[in-house]
């Protein structure tokens, strides 16, 4: 099986957007006062842990205490577990703000605190706004990688975050304005797929399930590829029940069943026969994206992504993956 545990974690942020572009434009502003770097240094790469779950975790700083933050390519917003709020002394974000104090996450509104340090390596980002939500099923997962956080798309692309998730690194640019590509990286044998970004800053990849055009979510944060209920059921493809159900911030408990796909293809590369999960992505994907023309059809998780060597490039928006 895929899954590792009866309850899986996901993180799915839906963001009104006006308050989105608030937060963005809070990144945009100054970066040489929000990150301190580390002499002439230009890039920082960090190990990353894999979780009982198949999630990568990063290891960081906040306000001085250590945290273990899920790396969620398809989380926009870097979150913080409610609970762990006052560990942290995150200061809440006040009426006098420009930013917003609440996001509608799922539905609901969750409260924005400010991290007065959020340090990565040798980057070291100041004044750092995240969003407050319950992460109880991941933290629930297993008390060795426990997680305090999420590290979010409104980090991974104002650093041109480059993150392999075979071998487990995640490079971040500490200078984004220094032209050039990360170095040491050998593409040889890399199929270059480009990424496509949703007005959520959510990533997506075209692809086809047999033989049907759609596209895929590039989602981390996804314990496996997931693929939406009505999309196979459309195609008539035979589904199996499981045990085994899905959780989401601000949502109740779905049931995951099973789907073998006999061809699916992300971009130029058809993989082998898959067994994926099937869910209902109703509430997790947004903007009419579900019935787009191509629809999304779900989530490329964890399990692809690894298997296939996966190199997820914030900078110029393309997903590798070797055949």
């Amino acid at each position: 099986m895929l899954f590792s545990a009866l309850v899986s974690s996901r993180l799915r942020i839906a963001l009104i957007r006006t308050n989105f572009a608030a937060l963005l434009v809070c990144l945009a502003i100054a970066p040489a006062t929000r990150a301190a770097t580390a002499g002439a240094l230009q890039y920082e790469a960090l190990p990353l842990i894999r979780s009982a779950q198949n999630h990568l975790l990063v290891r960081a700083e906040i306000n001085g205490k250590p945290a273990l933050l899920g790396v969620d390519t398809g989380a926009p917003v870097s979150a913080i577990a409610l609970n762990r709020r006052a560990y942290f002394g995150m200061a809440p974000i006040t009426g006098k703000s420009t930013l917003p104090t609440r996001l509608s996450i799922n539905g609901a509104f969750n409260s924005v605190a400010i991290a007065r340090n959020l340090r990565l390596g040798a980057l070291n980002l100041v004044d750092e706004p995240m969003v407050m939500v319950d992460l109880g099923g991941l933290r629930r997962s297993s008390k060795r990688d426990e997680i305090d956080g999420i590290l979010g798309a409104d980090i991974l692309f104002p650093t041109k975050a480059l993150l392999d998730c075979q071998r487990q690194i995640l490079i971040l640019k500490i200078n984004p304005s220094v032209p050039g590509t990360v170095p040491g990286f050998d593409l040889g044998g890399f199929r270059r797929i480009p990424m496509h970004v949703s007005d959520g800053f959510n990533l997506y990849v075209d692809g086809s399930v047999n033989g049907r055009k759609a596209r895929l979510m590039v989602d981390t944060g996804a314990f496996a590829t997931l693929l939406h209920s009505q999309f196979v059921r459309g195609m008539r493809i035979p589904l199996r029940d499981t045990p085994f159900s899905s959780s989401g911030v601000n949502l109740k408990q779905r049931g995951v069943q099973m789907a073998t796909i006999s061809r699916l293809s992300i971009g130029p590369i058809d993989l082998e026969r898959n067994d994926v999960g099937v869910i209902n992505l109703e509430g997790l994907i947004h903007g009419g994206l579900l019935d787009a023309s191509p629809p999304v059809a779900g989530l490329l998780g964890s399990e692809i992504l690894r298997r296939h060597h996966a190199i997820i490039d914030f900078g110029t928006k393309n997903l590798y993956l070797k055949r």
